[in-house]
């Protein structure tokens, strides 16, 4: 009979040893997945001509979502290329200098002008010597002197823009050229630019949650069109007792699992630990930790169905005896991931 007793007794210390090893190498955690959304809004104001999503649609990052009227904008960005592209070709013309055929041509007038100029001077001599004898009068030396000036200021005149042509444009005037196409060209970018404000892409992946505005609607940049939750990177925000802080490293693996979904096991990992203290929060469901000093955990979560929705409660179990702390394959959060 006593030997029973001690059988039995020692049973029982077994089991109780065995449960409380068991209960000391993993650790329970209660948090919910995290809410985070976004209200992604204009850059630009005008009218919604078009919403391309519904309540409930899933978009990835870079998605178009709304449009604006572009109309007005789209008028400036071709205004402001047709500038650019004017004065580009007026720059090219500068630094290119003046053609070979272009150079030929002002010679060539040039010395039209020179020798009409020679002949007026020869014309004028004779009128000069015609006068003393009267086979001129003096109203013919004027005429004749009047027409060698012009013919002289004629070849002038072309012999400048000979020798501008053989020289090519001054520094100066190709570097103002130069200036003007500088502004221009920013010009078209800032038109670019509000151009392409007028279309509203998704900021990350997510899930619309609500339409704000309607097609029709006026649209400015401090008000939101859409609101996204978003979904990636999905984590649990958990806490963590302060004396199990010290058995818990970032990379440690986890399991987590939810009532909405019985048997499904999600892999996640820690890749949050708070430096800073604080008491349990109310959302916490663990009546024990309510009144405790805990630390705030991030643990990333891999739902490659996604069936955690944001807010919903889950338990997260971490395995104590780990010998490697680094996420599992797979389950790497983007690099936006703060």
């Amino acid at each position: 009979m006593i030997s029973a007793i001690v059988i039995v007794f020692g049973l029982w210390e077994w089991n109780i040893h065995r449960h409380s090893t068991q209960q000391s190498s993993s650790l329970r955690l209660y948090g919910d997945v995290d809410i985070r959304e976004a209200q992604p809004a204009f850059n630009a104001s005008g009218a919604i001509t078009e919403i391309k999503v519904w309540e409930g649609s899933h978009v990835t990052k870079g998605d178009l979502l709304a449009r604006l009227d572009d109309s007005r904008y789209l008028a400036t960005l071709t205004q402001a290329k047709k500038l650019a592209d004017s004065l580009k070709a007026n720059l090219a013309k500068l630094v290119a200098g003046s053609r070979p055929e272009e150079i030929a041509q002002a010679k060539a007038t040039m010395e039209s002008l020179r020798a009409i100029a020679d002949k007026n001077q020869l014309l004028y001599q004779r009128t000069q010597e015609l006068v003393p004898q009267g086979a001129a009068s003096t109203e013919d030396q004027d005429n004749a002197l009047a027409q060698l000036n012009s013919s002289r200021a004629s070849f002038e005149a072309a012999q400048q823009n000979y020798i501008l042509a053989v020289k090519g444009p001054r520094a100066e005037d190709i570097a103002a050229a130069r200036s003007a196409v500088d502004a221009a060209e920013a010009a078209t970018a800032l038109a670019q630019r509000q151009f392409d404000d007028t279309r509203l892409y998704a900021p990350a992946d997510g899930v619309v949650e609500e339409r704000i505005l309607e097609p029709g609607d006026m649209a400015a940049p401090s008000t939101p069109v859409l609101t996204l939750a978003l979904t990636d990177p999905l984590w649990v925000r958990a806490y963590i007792p302060e004396n199990h802080l010290g058995q818990i490293h970032l990379g440690m693996e986890a399991t987590l699992s939810s009532d909405s979904y019985p048997g499904h096991i999600y892999q996640g990992w820690i890749g949050y630990l708070s430096p800073m203290a604080e008491f349990t929060p109310k959302s916490v469901e663990s009546p024990e930790l309510r009144t405790a000093l805990v630390y705030q955990a991030r643990v990333y979560v891999c739902d490659a169905h996604g069936e955690l929705r944001l807010g919903m409660p889950v338990t997260v179990d971490i395995a104590l005896q780990q010998t490697a702390t680094h996420p599992p394959s797979g389950c790497l959060p983007h690099a936006n991931a703060p």
